[in-house]
């Protein structure tokens, strides 16, 4: 059956979480073998997407849009072109992998369903971050993968590490989540529409508003939290603590990319200025280079694998800084490559320790013939992160190469910055390569062998796919290179890509010098590791600690203005929230000196006048009440006299609600004082009295003075006119005050009526609490004993 693209769309971002509901229950039936059954649908969307290459290649993006939130003219809208299907597809075929390999990992795990299940929504997410076309929506599918990716790092939760590391990557990524909301907001406001795929139309006036260098810095702290970028990039090493999967899927392939993704996809709408350039080059630069440095002082394999993908990260950034038609085919075949070969040999980890029992590379050496399919399938991936031909890394590094290969001293020196940083990867190539597999073999905690097919079959085919390019290098370039390529330049671009090596350009003779510069490192890496250590000794600080230190320090202060202004005193609580009161009322007209007129003498009648009395006798009666429970029963005269003057102006509705309400009020707060027994004489310092008068003198003046100041407004009927008109029509009702808090306003009375119940039960507790404390009738108090009455 054939499925409209509307259709497809739906089944596409709905599978994966369908899978996720799925997963526990298939986990707990089959037990390992659900992952065979599980990878289903992420194989099946990679098939379902890898269909609309050609319709995708030839110009022709795919988009579909449901009404959202029309009043605002948001859509949920999906938009599929060659940057989305790229991802997509690595999002997919990858998640299939990851799937398959995950159950076996896992073993008999207590909590394998929930893993894959969390596995799964994280998919779900990722999908949606490349699909959307809505800001909005975006923004949504963003904030789900840093949640997602919380749990999956702090799936071990028994460890104090992994829950570290767990909430760092929350903080970091969640802290660029809440600037990329800021900056999409100011995109919307420039734009007009949430739409990204309608961005591109407004590049040009939009670097010339004064809102651009804002909405740049919003975007690339979004882009450098999620991926890694200086400085940033200290929690994708600590993310190291998650399962081996998760490291492979979130960390190489798919979370730390959606920044590049991000970047990618906004480079027609911000990129092309000076700003963009010099901000995007000179981090990802550093990163790169950085994070090269810091691989070579690794011996953990993940932890060299997690450093190199931050400089491989910063080799991206880079790339989009620079622009041009070459530098966007750089990063498509970069992006390619490295997440086949990067996944590949997250995986090719996780065969060694569950082979020997360790990550360490110094206790690794010589398992060439105990692990020879973990060593092919390491050969296939790290030939291709060398860059060495036919493989995938060796196009991708001479895109990269040609990107930057003539012009200024600026072009000069990012070439230098990407040579220096290529060979520093391709150092860890060769160690990855080399140290396991030859020379001596040390002892291991248990004896040397291959993984299960289920585990290594995955990154058996990722490292193929980088090697089976050679056959077909003309239509990966021509598929699925350019039409990403096009999307992140904003107009066509042609592949160039093909089976053959110009040993006359200076691309190829930048690649021998890679490779010399990495032989010769490579050969004095232990040397060269020593120094770095010793230097990180030396320093004794680094990002991490200084994350650390805000994050304790922060939690310190939160205590400190606890304790200083919840210190359980009412009295203080009340009087400042008093006095911000009527600051609040009273300051505006201060500082404005726009102060309302002061009315002329009223004319009452005597009955209005008696009214008036009464309130005025009450104000009298309770400052001079001699108790506080007679000033709580004096104050209900208060209430009697609002009551009386709602219903000599024409609201007898109101006026018995007011009687009502002030009633039960008082019956209530009485009840609970006599409870409490607190009706004693109250009696206080003559300095606080004068105090609290002053302020609350302040108060009802502030609120005095805001009524007077809405009354010399005109008056705008168009609430009334509406209630009048559709009172009896939509609401069937002629009591108008009526209809509005049923009807018009029904939520709102509702959440009144449930403040008030809830207060209700809470007097209920503490009356029962007052009962159960007093002593029992039939219990007299017991005798003290002698000795303590000797006492």
């Amino acid at each position: 059956m054939e499925l409209d693209f509307d259709t497809f769309t739906i089944l596409l971002m709905l599978a994966p979480f369908a899978a996720a509901a799925l997963a526990p229950l298939v986990s707990r039936q089959t037990g390992p073998a659900a992952g065979w059954i599980l990878a289903i649908v992420p194989a099946g969307l990679f098939a379902a997407l890898f269909g609309m290459i050609d319709e995708v290649a030839a110009g022709a993006p795919q988009r579909f849009a449901i009404n959202w939130v029309p009043a605002l003219g948001l859509n949920l809208s999906i938009s599929i072109d060659g940057l989305a299907l790229t991802f997509a597809l690595m999002i997919t075929g990858i998640g299939a992998i990851i799937v398959l390999y995950s159950a076996t990992y896992l073993g008999d795990h207590p909590r394998r369903g929930t893993f894959l299940a969390t596995m799964f929504v994280f998919m779900g997410a990722m999908l949606g971050v490349v699909l959307s076309d809505s800001l909005v929506a975006l923004f949504c599918f963003w904030e789900l993968t840093s949640v997602t990716s919380f749990l999956l790092i702090g799936f071990d939760r028994e460890r104090m590490e992994a829950r570290r590391a767990a909430l760092q990557a929350l903080i970091v990524t969640g802290a660029g989540g809440l600037a990329l909301l800021a900056g999409g907001i100011l995109l919307y406001l420039a734009g007009g529409n949430w739409d990204l795929h309608t961005l591109p139309a407004i590049a040009s006036p939009l670097h010339f508003d004064p809102a651009y260098p804002w909405i740049l810095v919003l975007i690339l702290v979004a882009a450098f939290t999620k991926s890694a970028q200086l400085p940033f990039h200290f929690w994708l090493p600590n993310a190291m603590q998650a399962p081996t999967p998760v490291s492979a899927y979130l960390h190489s392939a798919t979370m730390v990319q959606a920044g590049i993704y991000l970047l990618a996809r906004m480079s027609p709408v911000l990129g092309g200025t000076a700003m963009w350039t010099l901000l995007l080059t000179l981090f990802g630069g550093a990163t790169l280079l950085w994070g090269a440095l810091m691989a070579l002082s690794q011996t953990d394999l993940k932890q060299m694998l997690a450093q190199t993908t931050i400089a491989s990260l910063g080799l991206m950034v880079l790339l989009l800084g620079l622009g041009g038609e070459s530098a966007a085919m750089a990063v498509a075949a970069y992006f390619v490559a490295h997440a086949l070969y990067k996944a590949a040999l997250f995986l090719v980890a996780g065969l060694i320790e569950h082979g020997t029992g360790t990550r360490d590379l110094t206790r690794l050496g010589g398992f060439r013939d105990e692990m020879t399919i973990t060593f092919i399938i390491t050969a296939l991936a790290a030939l291709s992160m060398f860059g060495l031909p036919p493989f995938l890394g060796w196009f991708a590094k001479e895109e990269i190469f040609a990107a930057t290969s003539a012009g200024p001293w600026a072009q000069t020196a990012q070439l230098l910055v990407l040579v220096i940083g290529n060979g520093l990867l391709a150092v860890i190539a060769l160690a990855f390569l080399i140290r396991p597999f030859f020379g001596a073999q040390p002892p291991t905690p248990q004896t040397p062998r291959d993984g299960p097919f289920a585990m290594w079959l995955g990154p058996a085919v990722l490292g193929l796919l980088g090697f089976s390019v050679v056959f077909s290098v003309a239509s990966v370039g021509q598929l699925l290179l350019a039409p990403m390529a096009s999307s992140i330049l904003g107009e066509p671009v042609e592949s160039h890509l093909a089976l053959s090596v110009d040993i006359a350009g200076l691309p190829f003779w930048l690649s021998i010098g890679t490779w010399a510069l990495a032989a010769v490192i490579y050969l004095r890496l232990d040397a060269i590791r020593a120094l770095l250590l010793a230097a990180q000794r030396r320093l004794n600080w680094s990002l991490d600690k200084g994350f650390d230190g805000a994050y304790f320090g922060l939690v310190r202060l939160a205590g400190a203005v606890t304790r200083a202004l919840h210190h359980g005193q009412l009295e203080l609580y009340i009087g400042l929230f008093f006095v911000a009161l009527a600051l609040t009322l009273i300051l505006p007209f201060a500082l404005t000196n726009d102060w309302p007129a002061v009315p002329g003498w009223p004319q009452l009648t005597f009955y209005e006048w008696g009214a008036v009395a009464i309130a005025v006798v009450g104000v009298l009666t309770v400052l001079g009440a001699p108790a506080r429970l007679f000033a709580v029963l004096a104050l209900g005269v208060q209430g009697l006299a609002v009551a009386l003057l709602y219903l000599l102006f024409g609201a007898p509705d109101l006026g018995f609600t007011q009687l009502m309400v002030e009633t039960v009020s008082v019956v209530i707060i009485a009840l609970v004082l006599t409870r409490l027994d607190v009706g004693v004489a109250d009696v206080r310092p003559a300095g606080e009295r004068l105090r609290d008068g002053f302020l609350a003198l302040c108060c009802g003046m502030g609120v005095t003075l805001l009524l007077l100041k809405v009354l010399e407004t005109k008056f705008d009927s168009t609430l009334s006119s509406f209630f009048a008109q559709n009172s009896v029509p939509v609401a069937h009702g002629r009591n108008i005050v009526n209809v509005i808090l049923v009807d018009f306003r029904g939520l709102d009375t509702l959440g009144e009526i449930s403040v008030v119940m809830t207060a209700g039960i809470a007097i209920l507790a503490l009356l029962r609490k007052q009962r159960s404390r007093a002593p029992l009738p039939s219990a007299p108090p017991k005798r003290p004993r002698k000795k303590a009455e000797a006492t």
